[in-house]
């Protein structure tokens, strides 16, 4: 699998998926919004396109029925006179200012009635017809004013309105041609947003069919493989390993699988390898062998101390190359190391045999570490069979050949060449290390859960100390049952692994039929913890009873009332009565997509309201006695 790369992550990708679809969908709505907010101003220009047009016709009427009148009553026509022409001098300055203000682009709010001016824009027909319009006033505005005659204050208002009369037409033609064009305008513009729209929803959910196919391909797919991959493993097909088909997290996590299984498999070959030893040297070959797998090994040995504790005797060794160590060599009891190289009872690791054997004699074990080639060796103090004290030494032709973590990993797997009793404790390890990681997959799978598994999990250690020493439940909580309940807290999900995705990841409430899939989880996470702890059964050990305990009951409640199987009281077990108050607790008061985070106080009254009905009374008191030092955890951890 190639490096991993941060544009290949889970999160990026999604991320910018859904970046695209919100850039999309924004758009689309700003654009949809932007253009509606414009056919506002374009109802205002052809409500004032419309107006030309009533004017128009106005002026024609008016002048008409003036006409009239003067021929039938000449002394009630001289009455109606200055109205007449003090309303057609209105019309006129109204129809001169609507079209001189579509010229400049810009509409006065006297006009418009809004607060500030409304600039315009034109398509090509539009401005077309705007100039056309425009002409056709100017000329029959200068007709017009002709026709009243040279003194302004004596105008001849009978031959004004004969000329309207006459020619007013091209003034309502044009009026009519100018709305049919911004009506046209307008319509085009409408398209153009029902064209956008339609073209966004495509393309929104082409890029959801993408998003939903990536998604299958390179998550719900690999995840289920990585799932079956567990359950196999946890069913002990050990050395199974899963196609690596992706390059993001969930790629990751399988390599680490694959080297997870492959290390399980070597260990228990090293184990049975160890068993069918016959003697201490079949043994250290065996060792040798398999260890080379994890470190980087070329000589083996087991050093013993005499009951004089004066010496150590080279008991046996094992090598594939030529040296002059041999069995039953001895050394001085500080093996020319540092005084405190021994004791402890720790891994001991020499990186440099050269810079310590300068200090020493010749014939020390470091020099004759030195001598046969070696440069670096790892010392692991052991417990002999026969009583006495004893090391087994690893060594390497490289300098610095042991790190850290090979130390940590040798002083692990020590106990099991010494004690082949403790042969499954190395596996135990492993595998739980494998369950948490799959729990903590699981509650990935939950968006925005931040530092939650670490919180609730330090929650319920915190309760687990205080009942311990105050309460009904002091005898059967134990430092190690502590340590049991801390261990498996997050855990308590891990069924979610087995939830289909549009239910786990569903933003809104749950329809019946996918609360009853939802609460299946428990189930699913205490049949696969129980797998797990009838592999561990037949070898004759039992890991995973509390964390079937809290997989299974965390969803029960005190009065019975809650799920899978409706327990009620001390019918739930105890770790899952601890790990309810916290989990809740914590999901209360942490930020999720389909909610806000609760102020503690809210959820402190929320989860004491429900003492007796959902929780432990017992507990709930506990609660509120750590409640400084759960806030000392919620103020480190907190999710932002």
């Amino acid at each position: 699998m190639q490096q991993f790369v941060w544009y290949n992550s889970i999160r990026f990708r999604l991320g910018l998926a859904v970046f695209a679809l919100f850039i999309l969908q924004a758009g689309t709505a700003g654009l949809t919004l932007y253009e509606v907010d414009l056919r506002k101003h374009d109802y205002t220009i052809l409500v004032l396109a419309g107006q030309l047009r009533v004017i128009s016709n106005e002026m024609q009427q008016q002048s008409r029925i003036y006409l009239a009148g003067s021929s039938i009553d000449t002394a009630n026509h001289q009455q109606d006179l200055k109205p007449y022409y003090q309303n057609l001098q209105q019309q006129i300055q109204l129809y001169d200012k609507i079209i001189k203000a579509y010229q400049e682009r810009k509409l006065p709010p006297d006009l418009t009635g809004r607060n500030d001016p409304l600039t315009c824009s034109w398509d090509k027909q539009s401005k077309d017809q705007l100039d056309n319009s425009a002409v056709t006033w100017l000329q029959f505005r200068q007709q017009l004013t002709q026709s009243f005659g040279p003194s302004p204050e004596n105008p001849d208002i009978i031959a004004g309105a004969r000329y309207i009369a006459d020619h007013s037409k091209a003034i309502i033609a044009s009026s009519d041609r100018l709305n049919r064009a911004f009506q046209a305008m307008m319509e085009e513009k409408l398209a153009l947003i029902y064209l956008t729209n339609k073209i966004a929803l495509f393309v929104s959910a082409i890029l959801t069919i993408l998003v939903a196919f990536g998604v299958y391909r390179k998550i719900t797919h690999p995840l289920k493989q990585t799932v079956n991959g567990f359950e196999r493993v946890a069913n002990g097909d050990l050395g199974y390993q899963i196609p690596v088909r992706a390059e993001n997290e969930i790629g990751r996590m399988t390599v680490s699988f694959n080297q997870l299984s492959s290390r399980l498999r070597s260990l228990f070959n090293l184990t049975d390898r160890i068993n069918q030893g016959t003697n201490l040297y079949d043994t250290l070959q065996f060792v040798c062998t398999e260890f080379r797998t994890f470190l980087p090994v070329e000589w083996v040995g087991v050093l013993t101390l005499n009951p004089e504790r004066s010496r150590y005797l080279l008991e046996r060794l094992y090598t594939d190359q030529a040296g002059t160590l041999k069995e039953n060599d001895s050394f001085a009891s500080d093996l020319g190391l540092p005084q405190n190289a021994l004791i402890g009872g720790t891994p001991f690791a020499v990186s440099n045999l050269a810079d310590i054997a300068r200090e020493n004699e010749a014939n020390s074990f470091v020099s004759r570490l030195l001598l046969d080639k070696k440069q670096s060796a790892v010392l692991l103090p052991l417990n002999n069979t026969k009583g006495s004290e004893a090391l087994l030494v690893f060594a390497s032709s490289h300098s610095d050949a042991y790190s850290e973590n090979h130390l940590e990993f040798l002083g692990n797997l020590a106990a099991q060449i010494s004690h082949i009793l403790q042969k499954t404790l190395v596996m135990e390890g492993l595998v739980v290390a494998a369950v948490e990681g799959l729990a903590k997959l699981a509650e990935s799978r939950d968006p925005e859960t931040g530092d939650h598994l670490v919180r609730m999990s330090l929650y319920a250690a915190l309760l687990c100390e205080e009942l311990a020493v105050c309460g009904p439940y002091t005898e059967e909580i134990t430092p190690a049952y502590t340590r049991e309940v801390f261990r498996f807290a997050p855990m308590h999900d891990i069924g979610k692994v087995g939830v289909r995705d549009d239910v786990l990841l569903k933003p809104g409430r749950l329809d019946p039929n996918e609360r009853i899939e939802m609460e299946r989880h428990p189930l699913i996470g205490a049949q696969v913890l129980r797998r797990c702890e009838d592999q561990m059964n037949s070898l004759e050990h039992s890991i995973f009873r509390v964390g079937i305990e809290i997989a299974e009951c965390h969803h029960e409640k005190f009065d019975g009332s809650g799920y899978p199987q409706g327990l009620k009281g001390c019918e739930i077990p105890l770790s899952a009565r601890i790990i309810a108050v916290s989990d809740v607790f914590d999901a209360l008061t942490s930020k999720r997509p389909y909610k806000d985070a609760w102020p503690v106080e809210k959820a402190l009254a929320t989860i004491r309201q429900d003492a007796a009905s959902h929780f432990d009374p017992e507990i709930i008191k506990a609660f509120d006695r750590i409640l400084p030092r759960v806030m000392d955890i919620y103020d480190r951890y907190k999710h932002t």
